[in-house]
């Protein structure tokens, strides 16, 4: 017996050595090393880039043509024959984009691109965390090409960018020069710059008073539609300022806005309107009841009130002059610039965001920058784009030439400054307090405060 569990206990030490031996045996060596060009086994396994979806979505503002169905339907058929990714488009207005989009967002159902300015995408939505950061599509070319003004409008930081520019204009404001020769009131306009100075602003505005014997203009403020007009017509009458220059705050406040709006209160030819805004004074101005309009730009030039009755005339036939707005010396004005392109909302959808992308560069960075550009009625941002010339793009139509006289007049794009949403209504609210007959620089200390947050 001692004999047989000696045996046994000598075989489980056996088997147990056998199995430790197995367990720690090291491989064999590689009988050669990896080639060079193989690829570590980590980088193998990383995710690929998403692939683009076949189908996004595309709210627009009504930025020149690209309001229109019939040209935009036409850019998108060419960008889906380029890239196979079909675009649906939904146009929204200025009187209730803002709350369809902002509607949208609270849903969770934003479009995958919007089109509109940076005082949207960036200081709006950008900031407020909805907006995909597209700093990766500025390329060194694209920052060198790109409107310096218009490139710094669409970052947030140097390192977040929520906009990428396509076109670019100077708002302006016109007369109806057959009025204003018969007034004889040329005479306070230099033709050759289209500007004039305060000066002459108010000795043309007499001229055409006593001839008409009718309201010439009007400060509107009925809402926030077009109020880059009467911004610009107040700040640059004399020398006054809208903003600090680093958007840190808003300084409506300046003495010489005071002064401004006190002299446009005291001028019979000028009205404070609380009942209209921007497109109401452009349909006033079209069919002759007023005889200046500030809610002005190429496009309104090319086509006014979007009636397709004749390039630079009223609905009677008479002559549109557009103009710089008055500075004290005529050629200090500092215009409200307009800068339109694309941004894209964060649904979390890498496929759609990637499509989004190559949508944004097909349109703002390539061979069909051109048609883009043209069919906004509006200037480019840049002179080239992917190598295709865009500074001779309106080479061919008078008008647009003509107007290129305002482009380097263009001024600060203060549209950027916190609370940019608040200071706008505050801003109309304030004119319609200053035309009832309150107190100016009680108003705009008021206003001001609530646009600063205070």
């Amino acid at each position: 017996m001692k004999k047989l569990i000696a045996l046994a206990l000598a075989l489980v030490m056996v088997l147990g050595l056998t199995a430790c031996s197995v367990k720690t045996e090291p491989a064999p060596a590689p009988t050669e090393a990896p080639a060079a060009t193989e690829a570590p086994a980590a980088e193998a396994t990383e995710p690929a880039a998403p692939a683009a979806a076949t189908e996004i979505t595309l709210w627009a503002y009504p930025v020149g043509g690209w309001g229109n169905q019939e040209i935009v339907t036409k850019l998108m058929d060419d960008f889906k024959a380029a890239t196979g990714i079909t675009v649906k488009v939904e146009y929204l207005t200025y009187q209730d984009g803002d709350d369809k989009v902002n509607t949208a967002i609270e849903g969770n159902a934003a479009p995958d691109l919007i089109m509109e300015g940076p005082e949207r995408l960036v200081a709006n939505w950008g900031a407020k965390g909805k907006m995909v950061n597209i700093t990766d599509l500025f390329d060194d070319t694209d920052k060198a090409e790109i409107n310096p003004a218009a490139l710094a409008a669409c970052f947030a930081d140097d390192a977040t960018a929520y906009e990428y520019p396509m076109c670019m204009t100077a708002h302006c404001m016109a007369i109806n020069k057959t009025v204003f020769e018969a007034a004889d009131a040329m005479q306070y306009i230099d033709e050759a710059t289209r500007t004039w100075t305060t000066e002459n602003f108010f000795k043309a505005m007499d001229a055409v008073y006593a001839y008409t014997n009718k309201t010439v203009g009007v400060v509107f403020c009925g809402g926030q539609g077009g109020d880059q007009a009467n911004r610009a017509l107040i700040n640059n009458l004399y020398g006054g300022t809208f903003a600090k220059a680093d958007h840190s705050e808003y300084t409506w406040t300046d003495e010489n806005n005071v002064k401004a709006l006190q002299a446009l209160l005291d001028c019979k030819a000028i009205n404070f309107d609380p009942a209209i805004v921007g497109g109401d004074e452009i349909a006033l101005f079209y069919n002759g009841t007023l005889n200046m309009v500030t809610c002005w730009n190429i496009a309104q030039q090319l086509n006014p009130n979007s009636a397709n009755t004749g390039a630079a005339k009223t609905l009677n036939g008479d002559d549109i002059m557009f103009l710089s707005f008055p500075s004290q010396n005529g050629t200090d004005a500092k215009l409200q610039g307009g800068i339109w392109g694309f941004g894209i909302f964060d649904n979390g959808d890498a496929g759609r965001i990637e499509a989004a992308k190559t949508f944004i560069k097909y349109f703002c960075d390539s061979a069909a920058t051109a048609d883009a550009v043209k069919a906004s009625n509006f200037f480019a941002v840049r002179d080239t784009a992917e190598g295709a010339d865009l500074s001779t793009i309106w080479a061919d139509d008078e008008i647009m030439s003509q107007y290129t006289v305002l482009m380097p007049l263009l001024g600060d794009y203060y549209q950027v400054t916190p609370n940019w949403a608040e200071a706008r209504t505050a801003w109309w609210n304030m004119l319609q307090q200053v035309g009832a007959g309150q107190d100016i620089p009680a108003m705009l200390e008021q206003y001001c405060n609530q646009a600063n947050g205070k």
